[in-house]
């Protein structure tokens, strides 16, 4: 287990590109990934606790948190189940249900629009193999574009909101809500030189402990070790905490989805953001926990683990001690070694409703969905 306290102490080991590439991102053959009957065997018995935990209106949980059935939904088509299955479409049209017309899709009285929208979007686009989803999804593209913290809230690019999302009210941006933000453009066909990406890569820049000329925000040097938190809006915030010189903590769930989320809006390996980035993750390689993080969030991070390193196209991981790791084969060990009888899974740190196990089953199903 990483000690957290040396997080605020640990300096950038600076790697030069070739050194990087050779550790970190080699692409070894098909081979050497995760076992595709041990993945099969634990989506199968997920999907099927999906399927009969869902509620008869198409929901799962509660039909005031939307957001639950977005990813369930998404999963369920990320693990090959199709948009016409049973499941699928009552979960669809649950989703139908909650368009609003400025585009969004949420629950009426909610205050977190993007992230519903967001999950929403991603799933309205798995399943839209005929295009019957496509006005949705345009709708749904420009309501997340105008959440977007920019000039259209009197933010200019030096402020530190810029650029970023939150969950959709008039809260502070962060990178969580960034991250789906930029994930569901994505998916929408946004392409990596668009300005509403570009603008949440300047956000994004500022949530990584790297002082450079793409932060200069009073966090930029006082930890410096590469890792990213939650936001530097508002007078900052990390869930990890802060140094006793008012340091935000990195930690890694937010670290990947920084790292994915810079190569989503172009940024290439090469650049000193993504090197400082992966420096971090080889020191604090870990699958029992979420590093700085303990077990909260710990199914949030194993599905942005298994993002990030897919979208990397990084298939063996070099840790800091020299170690390789088959990360694929080793998060599908942890997955199906913590799999309940009933094919859920459940954290048993229940922050951000991670002790809900149809939450946590989604984000299972998905970080599999990476791992093949």
């Amino acid at each position: 287990m990483p000690a957290i306290k040396s997080l605020s102490r640990c300096l950038i080991c600076v790697f030069c590109v070739s050194s990087l590439l050779t550790s970190a991102s080699v692409v070894t053959s098909a081979a050497d990934g995760a076992d595709p009957a041990m993945i099969q065997q634990a989506r199968q018995k997920a999907v099927q606790f999906l399927k009969v935990a869902q509620a008869s209106d198409g929901s799962w949980t509660s039909p005031n948190i939307p957001g639950i059935a977005g990813l369930a939904v998404y999963s369920l088509l990320e693990s090959g189940v199709p948009a016409d299955d049973a499941s699928v479409a009552r979960g669809l049209k649950f989703l139908e249900s909650l368009k609003h017309e400025d585009g969004g899709i949420y629950y009426a009285k909610s205050t977190h629009r993007n992230y519903e929208t967001s999950i929403a979007l991603l799933a309205f686009v798995a399943a839209n193999t005929d295009g019957r989803y496509d006005d949705t999804i345009h709708k749904a593209e420009k309501f997340l574009r105008g959440l977007q913290w920019d000039e259209d809230e009197d933010k200019k690019p030096e402020d530190p909101y810029f650029g970023g999302a939150g969950y959709g009210g008039h809260q502070r941006p962060d990178l969580s809500n960034t991250t789906f933000l930029m994930e569901a453009l994505k998916s929408a066909g946004v392409a990596a030189d668009d300005p509403a990406m570009q603008k949440a890569l300047t956000f994004v820049s500022r949530c990584q402990n790297l002082e450079s000329e793409h932060n200069n925000t009073p966090f930029a040097a006082k930890v410096n070790d590469g890792g990213f938190y939650y936001s530097p809006a508002a007078g900052g915030s990390s869930q990890a905490g802060m140094t006793a010189t008012g340091g935000l903590r990195s930690y890694a769930s937010m670290t990947y989805a920084g790292l994915k989320s810079m190569i989503y809006a172009g940024v290439k390996k090469d650049d000193p953001r993504v090197k400082a980035a992966l420096a971090w993750i080889q020191k604090f390689y870990a699958l029992n926990e979420n590093p700085g993080m303990g077990l909260q969030g710990l199914f949030y991070y194993y599905h942005t683990f298994a993002k990030s390193l897919s979208v990397l196209q990084i298939d063996e991981l070099e840790d800091a001690d020299g170690h390789k790791h088959n990360w694929r084969q080793e998060l599908v060990d942890k997955l199906v070694s913590t799999q309940k009888p009933n094919g859920s899974w459940v954290n048993q740190a229940d922050r951000w409703y991670e002790g809900d196990p149809n939450l946590v089953t989604a984000y299972a199903l998905l970080a599999l969905a990476y791992c093949e």
